[in-house]
C-alpha cells in the first residue's frame, strides 16, 4: 500500500513536470491550444476510485450512509462498453444522534477526488480551453432521492471554502446511462454552503477537485440513492451531444461534509 503511495506520487510529479515543459514549449510555438476533450477522472477500475473519498453527515452525528465502489455487472457496463463502472450508493437520511438535535443538519453525502501533491506542487487540471462539463452518469435509488445532486468544483484560488456549484438534472426516468453537460459558466460560487453575494467567473486554468453530493437536508428527502458514474470529462461544443444544462445552481444552502 504505501508503495502503491509513493508510486502515484512520483507519477503525479512526472506529469506536472512533463504539463509544465509543454506549457513552455507551446509559448515558444505558434499552435492553436488543443480542444480535444480531456478525461479528467475515469471510474472504471478500483484504481481510479482510490483516488477518491467519500463523506457524509454521519461524519458529524447525522445518520446518513456513503460508499463508493466498483460496479462489474456486465448487463449495467454494456451500454457504456467498459468492464466496470463506478457505483455512488447509500442511504439518505434527516436524522441526527440523540442530543445533537438543533445542533447539526442530517441529508447530505458526497464524494471528489484527492487532492493530488506532487514534488513540483499540488497537481491540478487545466480546463480554461473547454467550455464544458461533461459527465456520463446513471440515476438509480428512490426516484425521490434524483432531484438533489449537484456537481461540485473546487479552484486553486485564494479562499479554501469556496466552491462552484450546479445542479445535475437527469433527462432519462428509467435509470439508463445518460451524458449530461454543464457550460462552467453556470456554475455558481458557494462558501460554506451558502450562495455567495458576489458572483465571479471561474478561473478554470488550476482545477483542484472534482465531485457529485446529495443534498437531502432542505428539500426533506430521504431514502436509498445510487449513482452509476463512468467518467467526468472536459469538452467543447463539438463534443455536446444533448443539449446543455442550462441555468445556475439552485437550493444551494445545505450543510456539506467535509469533503
Amino acid at each position: 500500500m504505501a508503495a502503491s503511495r509513493i508510486a502515484a506520487y512520483l507519477n503525479r510529479s512526472n506529469k506536472v513536470l512533463r504539463d509544465k515543459a509543454a506549457g513552455i514549449l507551446g509559448m515558444q510555438g505558434a499552435e492553436m491550444p488543443s480542444r480535444t476533450p480531456i478525461t479528467l477522472f475515469p471510474f472504471n477500475s478500483r484504481e481510479d476510485l482510490s483516488q477518491f473519498v467519500t463523506g457524509c453527515d454521519a461524519d458529524i452525528g447525522g445518520s446518513s450512509t456513503v460508499h463508493l465502489d466498483l460496479a462489474e455487472d456486465p448487463a449495467r457496463n454494456k451500454p457504456i462498453g467498459k468492464l466496470a463502472s463506478g457505483r455512488f450508493w447509500g442511504e439518505m437520511r434527516l436524522g441526527v444522534r440523540t442530543g445533537l438535535e438543533g445542533k447539526v443538519r442530517g441529508g447530505y453525502a458526497g464524494f471528489r477526488n484527492k487532492y493530488r501533491p506532487t514534488i513540483w506542487g499540488e497537481q491540478t487540471d487545466d480546463v480554461s480551453h473547454h467550455r464544458y462539463l461533461a459527465l456520463r452518469l446513471r440515476a438509480g435509488g428512490h426516484p425521490r432521492t434524483r432531484n438533489s445532486y449537484f456537481v461540485n468544483i473546487q479552484t486553486d484560488g485564494p479562499v479554501t471554502s469556496d466552491l462552484w456549484q450546479h445542479r445535475l438534472y437527469f433527462a432519462r426516468k428509467d435509470g439508463a446511462w445518460e451524458d449530461i453537460f454543464i457550460a462552467f459558466d453556470d456554475f455558481v460560487l458557494t462558501n460554506a454552503g451558502e450562495m455567495a453575494s458576489a458572483q465571479v467567473t471561474m478561473s478554470r486554468e488550476r482545477i483542484r477537485t472534482i465531485g457529485v453530493s446529495l443534498l437531502g437536508g432542505n428539500s426533506g428527502v430521504e431514502g436509498p440513492y445510487e449513482l452509476g458514474i463512468d467518467e467526468i470529462r472536459a469538452v467543447n461544443e463539438e463534443d455536446v451531444t444533448v443539449p446543455p444544462e442550462k441555468g445556475p445552481a439552485e437550493d444551494t444552502k445545505e450543510e456539506r461534509a467535509a469533503l
